[in-house]
């Protein structure tokens, strides 16, 4: 399998306000080199890929212009395998070095680096996990340069999580039927990874390729940010589901039960890009475009002293996110390999880190973003500019991971030792 690399124009069918994908066009031609990875290599390969993400994000938000080349190459140059041993195809990097990358991407473009995010969080459960269902054949996809996605989220399921979607017996094989939303990154993915109910009540977890026959994506994602990350509806309508194609319940319950600590992270990695993508457009403005204001005693926007506390400011908040994203990274990988209590204190611990670093990252990306403005005049507000789209970007990424209760249950842990809950939001 291998993921759409044309652009939106040559997909399968185009409607006005929504676009519906039966499955992406062939692009069997291509092939990823047979080289060995190295970290450096990778973030060699993906710069001029990130350079020209940067240059269009603005533009292709306004036009709804997927960004399915530039992906497509980023997958080739392997960027998924950053942080899978080089004994297994990989360059062997460290969260750390995974994360910074990230980072990057998200700095280029945040639509694209959380489109990413399923293929990323696949990656580092193969990198962490040695008891992954299905590892081997996960391994082998990402190998393949594949990309993920994948959600249990319901329009209709509710604040506990309620999954409506059925799954019926038909021989040896099960049949779906029902919608995902938040399917984040599902227009750029080879695999599709979710879950519905049996009549007795069981949940099925399962990972199908995206052309399976009666799996539709639709592109009907409709926040005011983060507009291009394929965060739609996927549509089940029969789909049939082989044997082998179930992700087996575990057994027990593992030692670190907070296993949706670096998804988090993932999240405030995104944060942290949105606010160096704010701190380059404020300086790249400043030097090309603005102007003094008339009562300004320099003669040059480069010299007035506010402008400088301003560009100051919104760097000091990007190195903050940076920063604090990447100590958690280290505090996280720091976790791998423990056992028993032991892994269960280091997990609860770095879960609390990596929810601190997260309303450090929002926040800021925040702040960065609407400082930006403060460096022009009533100009740098035109709409060409795009500057909007950082806090719109930020706004919108906040909000499906919430920051006050990052901070309560960081307080209690700090103040009782109460653990953080075992959700995804942890």
């Amino acid at each position: 399998m291998t993921a759409v690399d044309q652009p939106a124009a040559s997909l399968d069918s185009v409607v006005v306000g929504s676009i519906e994908h039966t499955g992406p066009p062939d692009n069997s031609q291509t092939a990823p080199a047979a080289r060995p990875l190295t970290v450096a290599g990778i973030r060699a390969a993906a710069a001029p890929i990130l350079a020209r993400l940067a240059d269009t994000a603005r533009q292709r938000e306004i036009d709804r212009d997927y960004a399915f080349v530039e992906v497509r190459a980023l997958a080739d140059a392997g960027i998924a395998l950053t942080g899978i041993a080089v004994a297994e195809g990989g360059a062997g990097g460290s969260l750390r070095e995974v994360t910074d990358l990230v980072i990057e991407i998200a700095r280029a473009d945040s639509s694209v680096a959380q489109a990413l995010r399923s293929s990323f969080l696949t990656a580092n459960q193969v990198a962490g996990r040695p008891d992954l269902p299905h590892r081997e054949q996960t391994l082998r996809r990402l190998r393949d340069r594949d990309l993920f996605a994948g959600t249990s989220n319901e329009r209709t399921g509710g604040a506990s999580g309620q999954v409506n979607a059925t799954a019926r017996r038909d021989g040896a094989d099960w049949v779906i039927d029902g919608e995902k939303y938040y399917s984040t990154g599902g227009l750029y993915a080879d695999w599709f990874s979710t879950q519905a109910q049996t009549e007795d009540g069981t949940v099925l977890r399962f990972t199908v390729p995206v052309d399976r026959a009666g799996l539709r994506r639709l592109d009907d994602f409709d926040a005011v940010g983060q507009r291009l990350t394929a965060s739609g509806t996927t549509r089940f309508t029969g789909v049939r589901v082989r044997a082998d194609e179930i992700t087996p319940a575990p057994d027990t319950a593992p030692d670190n039960p907070w296993q949706g600590s670096y998804a988090q992270l993932y999240l405030a990695a995104v944060q942290a890009g949105i606010a160096a993508r704010a701190r380059d457009d404020a300086v790249a403005y400043v030097r090309h475009k603005a102007r003094p204001i008339k009562h300004s005693t320099a003669t040059s926007s480069l010299d007035d002293p506010y402008v400088r506390q301003t560009v100051g400011e919104i760097a000091a908040r990007a190195q903050a996110a940076r920063a604090v994203v990447l100590l958690a990274a280290e505090t996280l990988e720091g976790v791998r390999g423990r056992t028993g209590d032991d892994a269960r204190a280091a997990g609860a611990a770095a879960a609390v880190e990596v929810a601190q670093a997260g309303v450090i990252a929002i926040e800021s990306a925040l702040a960065a973003a609407e400082l930006v403005f403060d460096v022009g005049g009533g100009s740098i507000t035109d709409r060409a500019l795009g500057f909007d789209r950082h806090w719109r970007n930020a706004r919108t990424a906040a909000n499906h991971n919430p920051r006050q209760w990052k901070q309560a249950v960081a307080g209690a842990f700090h103040l009782s030792g109460e653990q953080p809950p075992t959700t995804g939001l942890f």
